[in-house]
């Protein structure tokens, strides 16, 4: 008898086609010298420029010539593998440095490398979850996927409580009594752009004796003083127990990390699998990353820049009539509320005007709650910032959209909108 297993495929695919869910990846090549441009190579077509709009490299830290100096030189002199796992021969030296810079960074005894962020939470989540008994998670409703892995795996209870709302979070604090509670939660959730109350939540962790973890993956090296995140930019980061971030948005590079106190470093790196049986970080991504974190601590008017063009954008956009969902970060949402149309408006927007914004539709965000997820780069000019709105407003057109209401007022404070706190951002406002 034979089976026709592929049909069970082809119809998981139809599936995702009948729903507009159905993901094309682009086919582009960064430029290092001219980001945020690069060259599309669409299939059966002819290769174009076009400018990115929504990458995580924040920063543009992926084509800075610290890391890829650090890359370089390390790979030339160490090789392009970790030859095995931390366990056996991985352990390679800038691994090492890169850990003790991560542990600086955050203010903490120790951190630990793993080869992404996602992997970061999934394994620091059900790890240290595990390893207390009768442990409840406590987790915020919009935590990323990462996140909700992570916390499936732990063999602890679970209950969500309503997105950053202190009222709720407190009431299953308070229902859980003296046992063991971890709260899991973001900094800054990525797809809203909103920013969590963390002194407030802080405060409940050390009024009914709960364990904080925080996911800091949308603000390492773009918030605080010294880009350790919004727990640095709020002056909490010595109440939250465990910090967890990625080195692949803000830094520019590859991999994830948890910083903490030295025992929970220890006993994630001693329990969990996905830690004990992973090949490390290569060397040379290791020195990258390292180098990255470095420059960023001593760069506040990179992120100043940052945080202009995000505020630029935001007000341009929301001039022009485009429905920019508010929010107090550097995130852009131009809500569509409809999946075709969002992959519609996407794909418009490459095509007839050399701009790439991905679409972004369930399971990332819920049905109806479809958007371009715009991500401006202190390598966004005012010149751009102009031909997107432009290129929106034909599109928009175009699809039909609904514009709304542009804001009364129209003079831009921008270093009190960003609420940024870095002397060299009110610099560039005057």
């Amino acid at each position: 008898m034979t089976m026709d297993y592929r049909r069970f495929f082809d119809a998981a695919i139809g599936q995702l086609r009948n729903e507009r869910r159905y993901r094309v990846f682009a086919d582009l090549e960064r430029s290092a010298e001219t980001f945020p441009r690069a060259t599309w190579r669409p299939e059966g077509g002819e290769a174009r420029d076009v400018t990115i709009w929504c990458s995580n490299d924040y920063l543009g830290m992926g084509r800075h010539p610290a890391p890829i100096a650090a890359m370089q030189e390390t790979a030339g002199r160490m090789g392009v593998g970790a030859g095995g796992t931390r366990n056996i021969s991985g352990t390679n030296h800038p691994l090492v440095q890169l850990e003790a810079e991560l542990a600086d960074l955050h203010g903490k005894e120790a951190a630990l490398v793993f080869t992404s962020g996602w992997i970061s939470n999934l394994a620091g989540i059900s790890t240290i979850a595990d390893l207390i008994p009768n442990c409840l998670i406590l987790s915020d409703a919009l935590n990323h996927n990462s996140m909700i892995e992570g916390i499936r795996r732990a063999s602890s209870e679970r209950k969500v409580w309503r997105h950053n709302d202190l009222e709720h979070l407190e009431q299953l604090l308070i229902e859980a009594g003296d046992r063991p509670k971890l709260i899991v939660f973001e900094s800054l959730y990525s797809m809203d752009g909103d920013i969590a109350p963390i002194n407030a939540i802080a405060d409940l962790a050390e009024k009914y004796g709960a364990m904080t973890y925080i996911d800091e993956v949308h603000a390492v090296g773009m918030y605080g003083a010294r880009g350790a995140g919004v727990c640095e930019r709020d002056n909490v980061m010595h109440r939250i127990d465990v910090i967890e971030g990625t080195l692949a948005k803000g830094f520019g590079t590859l991999g994830g990390y948890i910083a903490a106190s030295a025992a929970v470093i220890d006993a994630v790196r001693s329990y969990a699998p996905s830690f004990i049986f992973t090949t490390a970080l290569p060397p040379a991504v290791a020195a990258a990353a390292c180098a990255s974190v470095r420059e960023l601590k001593n760069r506040p008017d990179l992120r100043a820049a940052h945080q202009r063009q995000s505020v630029m954008t935001k007000h341009a956009l929301e001039a022009a009539g485009l429905p920019v969902l508010p929010n107090p970060s550097h995130i852009v949402p131009v809500m569509v509320h409809d999946a075709e149309k969002c992959k519609a408006a996407s794909d418009l927007l490459l095509e007839r005007h050399g701009i790439y914004i991905q679409p972004i539709n369930y399971p990332t965000v819920p049905r109806g709650a479809e958007r371009l997820r715009i991500t401006p780069t202190p390598l966004h000019t005012d010149a751009l910032i102009a031909e997107l709105v432009e290129a929106l407003v034909d599109v928009w057109t175009t699809l039909d959209l609904p514009f709304v209401e542009p804001p009364a007022e129209s003079n831009i404070d921008l270093a009190a909108d960003a609420n940024c706190v870095y002397p060299e951002f009110r610099k560039a406002a005057e």
